[in-house]
């Protein structure tokens, strides 16, 4: 075992800081995985790292692997890629040498039980499968969304999730879909992905389905002003404890609109009879095997100053897409490089 092994914690609202980690050997059953690369889900983190979670939703948003109690200290996140150096049990070890995915906060080194962990399939590196969370969102979204063959789909808002919602939706056939943003950069991002951006203004009216991933109230109102008679605004949005103010007057009852929430702690309904977490994570990483999703890295920042760029992106993101964290890693692996 390593003499120190550090993890991140935000110690109070608005600070974070490294802090040490200690180490037990695995337990019949476990793995002790030494990290190459973790991630930032800006949208819950920043809200996690500013102290911005409601009192009612303590328990509900605990992160698999969490210590500590909101709104601090606690050690969260749930995006991590690294090596098993070594198990304990045939399922265990078994995993040794592979790299695989963990909901796991950002820390050097960790044990946890084996079926916690998720081998990457081939041709999906280490580097792009910091996505799979983002993408395991999108594709719950997808499912409450339910897109149809022809559907014309707008969705507002081009940050990670809006955009892999978009992409998904795109590989439908006959779909005409919109990635609705109002920073004009993201016209290069949506180029990458195949997809046509609009700015708010410019966007096609009249949809058959709308999904709002901005954070913003302001893009979940024009995403109602884009739905079509009768249809669905999907809201991937959550905005902590501040409160949202929608027009909900005017012509939403007349249209009939329908504003389903989506969230990816629960299977939807109609899935959790044969599908379970596992199962949609192993489909989330094997959609990572388009290199043309890397165009969703948007920088990689080594773990030792995690504290600051948390720091940052919690306040000025500046147009951050996924945020990358880099691990000095020495254990090396053959597969899925």
């Amino acid at each position: 075992m390593p003499d120190t092994n550090l993890a991140f914690w935000v110690d109070r609202p608005g600070h974070g800081e490294l802090r040490p980690a200690p180490l037990r050997p695995p337990a019949e059953g476990e793995v002790l995985v030494h990290s190459l690369f973790s991630a930032i889900s800006r949208g819950t983190e920043s809200l996690v790292f500013r102290g911005e979670v409601p009192a009612s939703e303590y328990e509900r948003m605990r992160a698999p692997f969490q210590e500590g109690d909101f709104p601090g200290p606690v050690k969260y996140g749930y995006i991590s890629v690294g090596i098993v150096e070594y198990g304990l049990g045939s399922e265990a070890e078994a995993l040794r040498g592979r790299t695989v995915f963990c909901l796991h906060p950002h820390q050097q080194r960790y044990v946890v039980p084996a079926r916690a962990v998720v081998p990457l399939p081939t041709g999906v590196p280490p580097q792009r499968a910091v996505l799979a969370a983002n993408m395991e969102t999108a594709i719950n979204a997808c499912w409450d969304g339910a897109p149809g063959l022809g559907d014309r789909i707008a969705v507002v808002g081009a940050g990670v999730v809006g955009s892999l919602v978009a992409w998904l939706c795109a590989r439908i056939p006959g779909v005409q879909v919109e990635l609705i943003d109002t920073d004009p950069g993201r016209a290069g991002l949506a180029t990458a992905l195949g997809l046509a951006h609009r700015l708010p203004a410019e966007a096609s009216g009249d949809c058959d389905l709308v999904f709002h991933a901005s954070g913003n109230p302001t893009g979940l109102a024009r995403a109602l002003e884009l739905a079509g008679q009768d249809a669905t605004v999907v809201e991937m949005s959550w905005y902590g404890s501040t409160a949202v103010s929608l027009p909900l007057g005017a012509a939403f009852h007349a249209r009939r609109l329908r504003l389903q929430s989506s969230q990816v702690g629960r299977l939807p309904p109609q899935r959790s009879a044969r599908w379970n977490y596992r199962r949609r994570m192993e489909l989330a990483l094997a959609l990572l095997v388009d290199p043309g999703l890397d165009a969703l890295i948007s920088g990689e920042t080594d773990f030792a100053a995690l504290p600051a760029l948390m720091q940052r992106l919690a306040n000025t993101p500046a147009g951050a897409l996924c945020e990358r964290i880099r691990y000095n890693a020495t254990a090396t692996t053959t597969d899925n490089l």
